[in-house]
């Protein structure tokens, strides 16, 4: 489960360089930059719905 979501993470933080990226260059009015975000958005979201279900199956246990 760790390696997922440190893969999940490193997803994430690439899609939002690679949005950087794409403001830096394109000059053009192109949508890449848009698209980088919206994939930024939907992969922060889609972690935080599967790291609460694993938090409520006990997959994830809270440590005291």
């Amino acid at each position: 489960m760790r390696i997922f979501i440190f893969i999940a993470i490193l997803l994430i933080v690439g899609s939002l360089f690679s949005a950087l990226f794409f403001m830096v260059k394109d000059h053009n009015g192109s949508d890449r930059m848009l698209r980088a975000l919206t994939l930024r958005i939907s992969l922060s979201i889609l972690l935080f719905i599967i790291l609460g279900i694993c938090f409520h199956l006990g997959y994830l246990p809270l440590k005291n």
